[in-house]
């Protein structure tokens, strides 16, 4: 195996081309946050992300992209972002994992969603998690139809909030692929302030995650299109969704709501719409991302298992980076893990974000990473 390492910009059409194909041979793959055109946009914006090819008899058979510090602490890219994540390959290829760090410069490798057939990482794993996936196929008729096929547990109360919304504010219609720049600003408005409502970190605090989506909005291929969905009453956007699509799989990833029409419902009315307007363009399954939600166990058809750990190789610099990062992912998990826990924390979170919006006490600081 020989293991040679890029940047992004080095990244030509016949190695895009090459990934694309190790993304074809194998279904774990289609995700599209493992597609080239993800890490490119990563690329375009952390200057310590790479890609590592490796090849067999000189044919490129798999793509490793990562991100790098200068003291050889790696990450998966987008770490943080990504809600999949791999070492991409041809069928039938393996490697050895320390041998990857050492030809990567890296002591330390960590990840958090990683596909369950990495076999190589395995020993490295510290935990799985379910990652809640719905399958999808094209309904007949209308959407109303498709609904009551669907869930029928939830479509006369989504149908008749919907009915509501169409008389207080106009009629409803969704748009699956829609192309105004300024609905992307609004979403990033309406998610800027739930994150901060609800003391979670301000992802669009940071130029370059906005810089990011803009520019991975403009991004069209096959196996990579930023896709924005709106849901409309009359002409106010209502509720958008921003997220990935490959040719099969859309990745659930930027949702928010107008918070001035919370009791519509209109979070859950967009999930929905998004569901069976993503089967009608072709998608066959929506990854809606590791995490528990209510929305995500009344959308969900199966699971999918994860694994967050750390690949390392003997140093003094991994040893550091995971026992200051273990307890943190640990107590998080356990959090996570626990409802008893998971409420007091929330309600905490909240009051922070409270007084952070006020302006009142502990206004600076930021609450933990999560979507």
């Amino acid at each position: 195996m020989d293991i040679t390492v890029h940047r992004f910009d080095e990244l030509t059409d016949s190695l895009r081309g090459a990934w694309h194909q190790a993304m074809d041979a194998s279904p774990e793959y289609a995700n599209p946050f493992l597609a080239p055109e993800f890490a490119i946009g990563i690329g375009r914006y952390r200057s310590g992300a790479r890609v590592a090819v490796l090849r067999e008899d000189g044919e490129p058979v798999g793509f490793f992209p990562y991100e790098r510090n200068a003291f050889g602490v790696g990450r998966a890219i987008g770490l943080g972002l990504s809600d999949c994540q791999a070492l991409v390959h041809r069928p039938g290829v393996s490697w050895d994992t320390r041998d990857l760090l050492r030809a990567c410069g890296l002591s330390i490798f960590e990840f958090d969603h990683l596909v369950q057939v990495q076999e190589p990482f395995g020993a490295y794993v510290t935990g799985t998690f379910a990652s809640p996936v719905l399958d999808v196929k094209p309904g007949d008729g209308d959407y109303a139809q498709w609904l009551r096929g669907a869930y029928p547990g939830l479509a006369k109360t989504v149908l008749k909030k919907e009915r509501r919304l169409g008389r207080d504010l106009g009629d409803v219609r969704f748009i699956f692929d829609e192309r105004d720049p300024r609905a992307l600003r609004t979403l990033m408005q309406w998610k800027s302030a739930q994150y901060r409502r609800t003391g979670r970190m301000d992802r669009f605090s940071r130029p370059w995650i906005v810089d990011l989506v803009d520019y991975l909005f403009h991004v069209r291929e096959e196996h990579f299109t930023g896709v924005l969905s709106v849901l409309y009453a009359g002409e106010r956007p209502v509720a958008a969704h921003f997220g990935p699509r490959s040719s099969t799989v859309l990745a659930a990833w930027f949702t928010a709501y107008d918070p001035e029409l919370r009791y519509y419902s209109p979070g859950l009315i967009m999930h929905l719409r998004l569901a069976e307007a993503a089967a009608r363009h072709g998608v066959t399954l929506v990854d809606m991302g590791r995490g528990d939600k209510e929305y995500k166990d009344w959308l969900k058809t199966r699971e999918l298992r994860v694994g967050e750990g750390f690949a390392s190789r003997p140093h003094p610099v991994a040893t550091a980076h995971r026992l200051w990062r273990r307890p943190v992912r640990g107590l998080r998990n356990t959090v996570l893990a626990h409802p008893q826990l998971r409420e007091p924390a929330d309600r905490l979170l909240k009051t922070v974000g409270n007084l952070r919006t006020s302006g009142g006490p502990g206004s600076g600081g930021a609450g933990p990473r999560t979507r």
